[in-house]
């Protein structure tokens, strides 16, 4: 047992003072024979100041008498993780698990444990991924459990396993990845143990899921600072085995030369990108957006004959490269489509500054960026990441000058929804035709028509419609 400090025990204090309910759960679970305790993440959590919603406690009793306890007490009750020994509840808009001392094996080849229930507090701390989360509070009696120096690993910002990392990586290879994450998120150190079993084991990854490793990468994204969580994965070579696009730009020359490599121009993206976000919460796929944006640049970098390096096309090749990567990840289709959207169009602005684009350009830009269009920016600006100060500032007056441009052209149309100024009733009634290939021809056409010239008046619809359907020879 550890003693707490002062600073602990208010921690500690105000964990329950936050949640009262969880002297409640441990007396129900007392007068019914069992332990229970605050454990993992809730527990670090709390020290640290960021309880949320979502507490973990963990019992010697079994599913079925954890059941029976709070049957009856909680508002709602789940038993989709029974099978690994977890019962979860909702109190009070509070979301609770409660799981069973574990002391599981693994077979080694899957992460998948072979469950077996224990009856010591300290042989389930002693499963757990790092000290961090190897900690427990009894309830009601709050007596503080740290046997593998949770608090002081905590203290020092470092994340260690409770046993050596061989051994914990071997059994669970995931947890490499969590490392990763944790560091990400806390914005931690990794103790040097860990990152070398991290490496020499790196390839143990390949037995984990694609769903799993994409959670947790998308965690690691979302974090506090993914840069560093990034850097340890490409640094021990885990990023090779799920996302080798992102280690391959660190071979590559940035063409502006404003930066060693394209890896590092990239990493900066990322972070302009997230200081772009505001107040809002993280924007994954502007995030993934700005990680991916030139992973097209190892396959079509090309030296002139003056020596410049040229890149011609990235974003194409960007695209579908992001669109390989996230379907083998098992990303949603919608927020793969959201980020390759973005990487195919983060190229498009530059141009703008040279006084080439037409209002026509401008509607274009608008419309093919549709609902992303506001991501686009962020983007867009992001990477821009030039030491020359007068070009940056040339660059970012340009973008200004192009979303002021925006904002007035849509004023006076409405072009969040372009739309031909002629629907699919009025082509038909037009030229006679009955719904079919013709009448999506026709409203195509108009629609083009539309973002080239703007808004037309009925007369002026009519009569390009028939000169169309005339050339096409739908009508003579």
């Amino acid at each position: 047992m550890s003693v707490l400090n002062d600073a602990q025990q208010n921690a500690v204090a105000e964990l329950l003072r936050v949640s009262p309910l969880a002297d409640e759960l441990g007396r129900r679970f007392g007068a019914a024979g069992h332990e229970l305790h605050l454990v993992g993440g809730s527990v670090r959590d709390a020290l640290l100041g960021r309880l949320g919603d979502d507490l973990d406690f963990c019992t010697d009793a079994r599913p079925e008498q954890t059941l029976a306890v709070v049957s009856g007490w909680a508002d709602a009750i789940w038993e989709t993780g029974r099978e690994f020994g977890t019962i979860g509840i909702q109190k009070n808009g509070l979301r609770i698990e409660i799981t069973t001392f574990r002391a599981e094996a693994y077979d080694g080849v899957s992460r998948n444990p072979v469950v077996q229930y224990g009856d010591s507090l300290l042989d389930d701390l002693g499963r757990r991924d790092f000290t961090i989360n190897a900690m427990a509070v009894s309830l009601p009696g709050h007596e503080f459990t740290d046997p593998f120096g949770g608090i002081a690993d905590l203290a020092a910002r470092v994340i260690r396993t409770p046993a050596a990392p061989e051994l914990s990586f071997g059994d669970d290879p995931l947890r490499m990845l969590r490392a990763a994450r944790f560091a990400a998120k806390l914005q931690f150190t990794v103790d040097p143990g860990v990152v070398a079993a991290m490496r020499d084991m790196a390839a143990d990854l390949d037995r984990i899921t694609a769903e799993r490793i994409r959670d947790e990468f998308t965690k690691l994204m979302c974090g506090a600072d993914p840069i560093a969580g990034l850097r340890l994965l490409v640094d021990t070579g885990l990023a090779d085995r799920f996302l080798p696009e992102i280690s391959g730009l660190k071979l590559e020359i940035d063409e502006h030369a404003q930066h060693k490599d394209v890896y590092e121009h990239t990493l900066i993206v990322v972070m302009n990108a997230m200081r772009l976000e505001g107040d809002e919460a993280p924007d994954f796929v502007l995030r993934m957006a700005a990680l991916m944006h030139d992973v097209g640049k190892p396959a079509t970098k090309a030296v002139g004959r003056d020596g410049r390096v040229s890149f011609h096309h990235h974003e194409v090749v960007g695209a579908r490269l992001t669109k390989q990567r996230m379907k083998a990840l098992k990303y949603p289709k919608d927020v793969t489509s959201e980020v390759v959207g973005l990487v195919a169009l983060h190229l498009r602005f530059y141009g703008y500054g040279r006084g080439e684009w037409t209002d026509s350009a401008v509607r274009r830009y608008v419309t093919d960026a549709g609902p992303l269009l506001a991501r686009l920016h962020k983007l867009t600006r992001s990477d821009v990441t030039t030491r020359n100060r007068r070009k940056a500032a040339q660059l970012a007056a340009d973008y200004d000058a192009l979303e002021d441009r925006i904002a007035r052209i849509a004023a006076e149309e409405d072009l969040a929804k372009v739309r031909p100024d002629l629907d699919g009733n009025a082509i038909m009634e037009l030229l006679g035709v009955p719904p079919g290939p013709i009448v999506g021809q026709a409203w195509r056409f108009l629609k083009e028509l539309r973002l080239d010239r703007g808004p037309l008046d009925r007369d002026e619809a009519e009569a390009e419609l028939f000169k169309w359907a005339r050339e096409q020879g739908h009508i003579s």
